[in-house]
């Protein structure tokens, strides 16, 4: 399967022509910074959500940096190489969705197959391990969603002539959604472990997740983040009790994949004893984070769902903090 930058380059390819210019070798010059919210941008953005998401430590049963948790084909090199093998699918998505210019069932299959060979890069990337393929789906939406909410035409749209191009996160999940809930005509019928355990379940899953808006991170994610940084506690900090907000609610079908209804209990019963005890910064909660990482480990699962829906979560953050600065 051709790789995310080919498929791309066979949608959207320009003329030769304009893609030299001799008398004007500029190959020596560092390339210019990318503007805020440019499809480069918004790339980095989202692999450095998912490095971030990789490195927070400590997480239940997750990777991080003491080691590979639950997982036995990961471990943090290897995320790391994941999310930056994802660099040029991200930008291919951004740069899709604004010549596209709105939500459509054209712009979803384009974006479908995107991924799907974003998919391929990664698996390359990791030796076949699957380090990121519910992150494609989930970042790689919000990453579609606020090109088009940051591109100029769909801007004048929305808002009015004069708008300014920088995203209302609301409106990101918005869009992002709209693009979910339309059909992937050229999709094979899945039969991932997520899509399996949603299934058997009878859950949600990172299908309806997105389709709903994204609530785990808008809702619970976010709020939690700013939350626990209005309180006064270190960033790491804030990020792991915004990540045990998100298990404490959500049906994460890994853990349903890896340890059916017990494991999916464990992780949110777990989660909540954690911030019932103050979070994860106070000697309860520490206790209570440790005993829950014991249990999931017995299990040997692992809140894999919930991890890329706290990486959703950083992204989001990355592009409010971004828009107030440039405000």
């Amino acid at each position: 399967m051709a790789s995310a930058a080919a498929v791309l380059e066979r949608l959207d390819a320009p003329p030769a022509s304009l893609l030299r210019n001799d008398a004007c070798d500029t190959s020596s010059l560092a390339p210019p910074p990318a503007a805020p919210f440019s499809d480069a941008q918004l790339a980095r953005d989202a692999v450095t959500a998912l490095i971030d998401e990789a490195e927070l430590t400590p997480k239940p049963a997750l990777v991080d940096r003491r080691g590979s948790g639950a997982h036995r084909d990961l471990d943090l090199a290897i995320m790391r190489r994941s999310a930056h093998a994802l660099e040029p699918t991200f930008a291919a998505l951004a740069r899709t969705a604004r010549r596209r210019g709105e939500p459509s069932a054209l712009l979803r299959t384009e974006l479908a197959q995107i991924g799907r060979a974003g998919e391929q890069d990664m698996m390359h990337a990791t030796g076949g391990s699957n380090a990121h393929r519910g992150a494609i789906w989930i970042i790689g939406l919000l990453v579609a969603g606020a090109a088009l909410e940051t591109s100029s035409s769909a801007s004048m749209r929305m808002h009015g002539p004069g708008a300014p191009n920088h995203p209302d996160i609301s409106r990101v999940c918005t869009v992002a959604a709209q693009i979910a809930c339309f059909p992937d005509r050229f999709a094979a019928s899945s039969d991932s472990h997520g899509e399996r355990a949603r299934r058997r379940y009878q859950v949600g899953g990172a299908r309806r997740e997105a389709q709903d808006g994204f609530p785990h991170a808008l809702d619970v994610g976010l709020p939690a983040l700013h939350a626990a940084r209005a309180r006064g506690l270190d960033e790491n900090t804030a990020r792991i009790d915004a990540l045990l907000a998100i298990m404490s609610t959500l049906d994460d079908t890994c853990l349903l994949h890896r340890a059916g209804l017990a494991g999916l209990h464990a992780g949110q019963r777990g989660a909540r004893r954690v911030l019932d005890a103050g979070g994860s910064s106070t000697p309860a909660g520490r206790v209570a984070l440790d005993a829950l990482e014991r249990e999931l480990l017995a299990l040997n699962a692992s809140p894999g769902g919930s991890a890329d829906l706290l990486a959703a979560t950083l992204f989001l953050d990355m592009l409010a903090h971004r828009d107030a600065s440039r405000s």
